[in-house]
């Protein structure tokens, strides 16, 4: 029985496209991401451009041509990091590949829908690929840590939403029935409430939807004081979720892609993949088990 290294499917040009398009370590690579950042803010600029009305009197066609001209190579872009990747599902479902679809389908839209153009500048999240490009692999560990954080108070931060809707409701409810009943127009329905309760708990205080009783005042003035309360509340459990986050052992992070899912965050030496269990360089491991026959 042989013992002899299996062929790689993927072809080698794929392998190559892949380096191109993900890694920042190729130079190669380098210089497509630069070129690709430089393509977004040029892109995200035409799109603020074009909302000034002065601009867009004077302007308009050449702008409508370059937005056509960025979406066409963002399309071209997205369709060639299906090619390169191993699995293209993992990719396109992952959240920078959700992202890269976002970022080209508002010029479609808008064919349909007037002003749908505008929803380009989510676009300018792609730009969180610039710690990768640049290799500011620390920031990739702060971010890493970040997002854990999140993660990992997600459901206290659930309960604590779910606590501030009760409260909201509750109060907006009062209000309706002490307001409406004084006459006053500015309460004349319970989603009208709900806006002032939303409103004066996160201490904005717009103005136009204000109590007129004495007993409208006083429940406005409580709940001021209980949004004011409750600010620390988030604030607080992120913090504790990151202070525990910074005891943990730091792990040095590359900006190594997943062939497979298209994940980066492994470590120096790892050889799989976290998320998938994939091989991170399959064809470099066959050109290595080749040499050694």
């Amino acid at each position: 029985m042989s013992d002899s290294p299996q062929p790689d499917p993927f072809p080698p040009w794929r392998n190559r496209l892949h380096e191109v398009i993900f890694e920042a370590d190729d130079p190669a690579g380098r210089r497509f991401d630069i070129a690709l950042i430089i393509a977004i803010l040029a892109s995200v600029l035409v799109v603020v451009l074009d909302s000034v009305e002065a601009m867009r009197v004077s302007y308009h066609g050449l702008f409508i041509g370059l937005e056509w001209f960025f979406t066409i190579l963002f399309t071209a872009e997205y369709v060639l990091r299906i090619i390169a990747v191993r699995k293209p599902r993992r990719y396109i479902f992952s959240f920078y590949g959700i992202v890269d679809l976002l970022s080209i389908l508002p010029t479609y839209i808008g064919l349909f829908v007037p002003n749908a153009q505008e929803l380009m500048v989510i676009r300018l999240l792609r730009l969180l690929r610039i710690f990768r490009i640049f290799k500011l692999v620390r920031f990739l560990g702060e971010a890493d840590a970040l997002r854990h954080a999140f993660i990992a108070s997600r459901h206290k931060i659930a309960v604590f939403l779910t606590a501030v809707l009760i409260i909201v409701t509750i109060m907006a409810a009062a209000m309706h029935v002490v307001e409406s009943n004084a006459g006053n127009p500015d309460f004349s329905s319970l989603p009208q409430s709900i806006y002032w309760a939303v409103v004066t708990m996160t201490t904005v205080g717009y103005g136009d939807v204000t109590p007129s009783t004495p007993l409208g005042k006083f429940l406005s003035a409580m709940m001021m004081l209980i949004g004011y309360s409750m600010i620390i509340v988030p604030a607080g459990i992120l913090s504790a979720e990151l202070a525990a986050e910074a005891t943990k052992h730091a792990k040095r992070a590359t900006t190594q892609f997943c062939p497979s899912c298209s994940r980066d965050g492994h470590e120096f030496d790892a050889v799989y993949c976290k998320f998938c269990g994939d091989e991170l360089n399959p064809q470099d491991h066959h050109d290595d088990a080749e040499g050694s026959t």
